[in-house]
Formats: C-alpha cells, sequence, structure tokens
C-alpha cells in the first residue's frame, strides 16, 4: 500500500532501547564476538535486577548490531529504563572491569526512544521498523554522546545516556521516573554525514573528569557542537526498584535476530 492515499491502523507505541559499545572498531579483532556476547548479558543482568526480567525474555523486537543492540519493549517500563536501568549498568561494569583488572573498560552508550512501531510475535527479529527505531540509532551515534565519554574519565564514567525529547517530556518531566529533570542536560543531537537533528538529553550515571555534568558554572552556558546547557549535574542515588512496574502514558537497523540471553 502507497502512503498518503487511504487510512491505516497505527502500530502501537513501543519503547526502543538501544546499546553499544565506545570504541568497539578499535578493538582487537579477536575480542569481538566476546564483547558482542558480553554486551546483553549485561544488560539482561541490569534490566533483571531493575525488575524487568520479564520484559527482557521476551522483547516485542530485537535486533544485533554487532558491537550492541536494539529492542522494543512496553511503553509501561520506560521509567525503569530511565532509572534505575542506567545506574545498575553502570553498576555491572564497575564490576566487570575490577574482575579484569588491566584490561580497557567497557563503556556503553544507551539511547532510549518511543514511537508507533510494528512488531511479529512470532519473529521478533523481522520487526520493530519505522523513523522511531531509526532515530533511536541516529541518538546512540550523535556526536554528543560520544564527546560526553570521551570528555569523561574513563575509568569512572562507563555509561552515557541519551533520551529523546519525547522521552524527557513524557517521562522525566512528568515525574515518573526515578530522576528529576536536572539530573539530564538539554543538547542537539546530531549526526555527521546524516540529515539529523534533534533536541535531546543527556545523563551520565557516573559523571567524571571534565565530561558532561561533572561541574562547572550554575549559569546556563551555550556551547558549540550540540550543547545547549551545561549545569552540573550531582550524582544520583541508585534507588533500586524490585516491585511491581506502574503503567504511564503512551505506549515505542534491522540485521539478523539474536534473541536475549
Amino acid at each position: 500500500m502507497h502512503p498518503f492515499e487511504r487510512s491505516r491502523p497505527l502500530p502501537p507505541y513501543r519503547a526502543v532501547l538501544a546499546v553499544d559499545a565506545k570504541g568497539f572498531t578499535d578493538m582487537p579483532g579477536s575480542t569481538h564476538e566476546d564483547v558482542a556476547a558480553l554486551i546483553p548479558r549485561l544488560v539482561g543482568d541490569a534490566m533483571r535486577e531493575a525488575g524487568l526480567a520479564a520484559e527482557w525474555a521476551d522483547p516485542e523486537f530485537y535486533g544485533h548490531t554487532g558491537d550492541g543492540f536494539a529492542m522494543g519493549l512496553p511503553t509501561r517500563i520506560l521509567p525503569y529504563l530511565v532509572h534505575p536501568l542506567p545506574a545498575l549498568l553502570q553498576q555491572r561494569l564497575e564490576t566487570h572491569g575490577r574482575e579484569h583488572r588491566g584490561a580497557d573498560p567497557l563503556r556503553l552508550r544507551v539511547s532510549l526512544h518511543v514511537g508507533p512501531l510494528p512488531a511479529d510475535s512470532a519473529a521478533p527479529g523481522n520487526g520493530g521498523n519505522g523513523p522511531a527505531r531509526n532515530e533511536t540509532h541516529r541518538l546512540l551515534d550523535s556526536d554528543v554522546v560520544k564527546r560526553a565519554l570521551a570528555d569523561a574519565s574513563p575509568r569512572i564514567s562507563l555509561v552515557a545516556m541519551i533520551v529523546s525529547d519525547r522521552v524527557f517530556q513524557d517521562v522525566v518531566s512528568a515525574g515518573y521516573s526515578g530522576l528529576h529533570p536536572d539530573h539530564f542536560v538539554d543538547v542537539i543531537a546530531r549526526v555527521e554525514g546524516k540529515p539529523f537533528e534533534q533536541r535531546a538529553w543527556l545523563h551520565l550515571p557516573a559523571p567524571s573528569g571534565s565530561g558532561l555534568g561533572a561541574g562547572g558554572s550554575s549559569e546556563p552556558v551555550t556551547e558549540p557542537d550540540g550543547f545547549v546547557q551545561h549545569s552540573p549535574v550531582p550524582v544520583p542515588s541508585v534507588g533500586i526498584n524490585h516491585g511491581q512496574i506502574a503503567g504511564i502514558v503512551h505506549g515505542g537497523m534491522h540485521q539478523s535476530p539474536r534473541r536475549p540471553a
């Protein structure tokens, strides 16, 4: 069916979570398979600790990207994907680093978006294609989130999360997540060589060094290359939820499917 010719049902809104590794292509080729398997294992552990075991085990769609993955999840858990998931993932990476002293620390970028996306429960590796998913990957690849990790200490700041303005307004500003809006920094996400530019919000669970949110003037500052505001962002306490999942408003690359471990 061609677009704009007749109306059709709108797909359900789904949360889209995407994760990838900083500097994956610079790692020795012999390590790629192990790192590619490690990332979903660490995220899965953090998801289960956040009380999201069922959603991790049965995503609405799932696609492996080599250095990470993207998955579709129900919108009711968006608050828990905002918090405590990134803080728990930071803790998992810290533990992994202590167990593998001497190796370069594994550092992850996380993006979160929401929008109408189709899904096929019988084939989760084949669904979830649409603008919301594409935009999730653009956020993950944006210069501003890459620079946030590059400017922070590689031993302290192991996770950088970027969320779309839609997620920020519906979940964070509305008070559904365990983080205050001041834990985020307002940015413009751009991808070099791509016609993409969106307002988004950055959060580092463990800010450090000269990285985003590590300190600075208490007054808003306009900076080049994507930063709209650079205010001090305090390190959040990790309030782990082991209770029930609360419902919220609105319900959301493609490669060979690999289901979560």
